[in-house]
């Protein structure tokens, strides 16, 4: 799920796994982890905390809020990694998620056994290259769509991105800008 701006707005590789391994360490377990991979999860973390309360977002979620109701951020976080992947030039998109797929193979040894067939499936099909593509965020809604347990697996989410494109665009260039200044501001002080 937004995975392409988490690991964008990371500053080193072992801050990309640490983005990656929010999902999956308990606060007391951190600890444990190399400083730098800890930094990456407190940069997860303010991510979202800063995705989720900005105005900009909430302005967004109201097109998705009538089909998936609370849901709506998750839609909202997928659609934000399809601007971002086409705000990249092509060879920096390719260069970001190769060297995002090395990273986590390199750091693969702190993941759950179970994040193996994730990171599998994500370099198969090329996750994060292709969030650029409709076709590519049409399969990451479907993702979200088949682990929300309260959602209709069949709805047709991809139409209501296709329709409010522009919208959207306008409130990624809005909101994408103010993100990146707060992390950046954030990492300073690590």
């Amino acid at each position: 799920m937004n995975y392409l701006a988490h690991s964008f707005l990371a500053f080193s590789e072992q801050q990309i796994v640490g983005q990656f391994l929010e999902d999956y360490v308990k606060n007391n377990q951190r600890g444990n982890l190399p400083e730098e991979i800890q930094q990456g999860i407190i940069l997860h973390r303010a991510i979202d905390t800063f995705t989720d309360s900005h105005p900009i977002i909430s302005e967004a979620k109201v097109i998705y809020q009538p089909l998936v109701r609370l849901y709506s951020g998750a839609f909202v976080d997928v659609s934000l990694d399809y601007f971002l992947a086409n705000s990249l030039s092509e060879s920096d998109l390719k260069f970001h998620t190769d060297h995002v797929y090395l990273a986590l193979r390199k750091y693969q040894h702190f993941f759950p056994i179970s994040f193996d067939n994730r990171l599998n499936g994500m370099e198969k099909d090329n996750w994060l290259y292709n969030y650029k593509f409709d076709w590519g965020i049409k399969y990451s809604f479907q993702n979200v769509l088949n682990k929300a347990k309260y959602l209709e697996k069949d709805i047709p989410i991809i139409d209501v991105f296709l329709k409010n494109k522009d919208f959207l665009q306008e409130k990624f260039d809005l909101f994408f800008p103010e993100l990146e200044a707060h992390i950046l501001e954030i990492n300073s002080k690590f």
